[in-house]
């Protein structure tokens, strides 16, 4: 196992022929699939990740200047790809994955067969024509509970992101997989993706988008899958699925699950 593989906690498993990358987004790690990879094993080779920041990661490799920016994040992407041996994958990514899977193909398109979104969100701020859901000033306060007390702020957030109550089994994994963050690095990561706005690059996009999105969800409007379809340079297709909370794939596996295979096995109509 490479340097970069081991940093990231890389697991490829399946015996198929094509490449699917799962991605995951904040305050989870790659067991936020775990629903979704035994459906993947026979037809693929389902390679996952932990993202730098993580829990499961080691907090030392953490460069906040580099991960200052969701550019960092693409980097090792590409940088994973590339250690082991992708010359063609399908991205699945959740939440600022698919931003970040998205920036990745901008540079390398040919490695990229599509990118299926789950959640995903080019600016979380409210701009002059454009509601992606957050005002500064909510920022602000969310940043200050989490300096705080950011054991407080989990057992808050973790619900409200979910969309139930901390009873769930949903709301107890989230739960722990944010827990594991260390602190300092889950502010830090957070900053980044809400003050991101990749708006601008989305029409150099080249690769097939499938734009996946929960009807009602804390972090992304639904209005915001829309503004992705309109934006991407590519070709693209939105599904809003009849699920709340911002991990469907965690929180309503049995409505998920059959939407993102059916993306995955098949492409957009033309």
């Amino acid at each position: 196992m490479g340097i970069v593989e081991e940093a990231h906690n890389v697991k490829i498993l399946g015996t198929g022929t094509r490449f699917i990358v799962l991605a995951h987004g904040f305050g989870t790690d790659q067991s936020v699939w775990k629903h979704l990879v035994p459906h993947l094993l026979e037809q693929f080779r389902v390679i996952l990740y932990d993202n730098m920041g993580a829990g499961t990661t080691n907090p030392d490799y953490f460069d906040f200047e580099r991960y200052s920016t969701l550019e960092g994040y693409a980097y090792d992407l590409l940088a994973i790809l590339q250690e082991v041996g992708v010359d063609s994958c399908i991205f699945v990514g959740h939440s600022v994955s698919a931003m970040i899977g998205t920036v990745a193909s901008i540079s390398r398109p040919d490695l990229f067969a599509k990118i299926i979104m789950v959640s995903a969100s080019p600016r979380y701020l409210n701009d002059s024509n454009y509601f992606g859901g957050f005002e500064q000033e909510d920022l602000d306060q969310l940043f200050n509970a989490m300096a705080s007390n950011y054991k407080s702020w989990c057992s808050g957030f973790a619900p409200m992101a979910i969309g139930g109550d901390m009873e769930s089994v949903a709301v107890q994994e989230f739960s722990r997989t944010l827990f594991n963050m260390r602190p300092d690095i889950a502010l830090s990561v957070l900053q980044t993706i809400f003050k991101s706005d990749m708006r601008q690059i989305l029409c150099l996009v080249t690769v097939p988008c499938h734009i996946i999105q929960s009807m009602k969800d804390l972090a992304v409007p639904v209005v915001v899958a829309e503004y992705l379809h309109q934006h991407v340079g590519a070709e693209s297709i939105v599904e809003v699925m009849s699920t709340e909370g911002h991990l469907p794939q965690l929180s309503s596996p049995d409505v998920v699950i059959p939407v993102i295979l059916k993306h995955i096995l098949h492409d957009i109509e033309a």
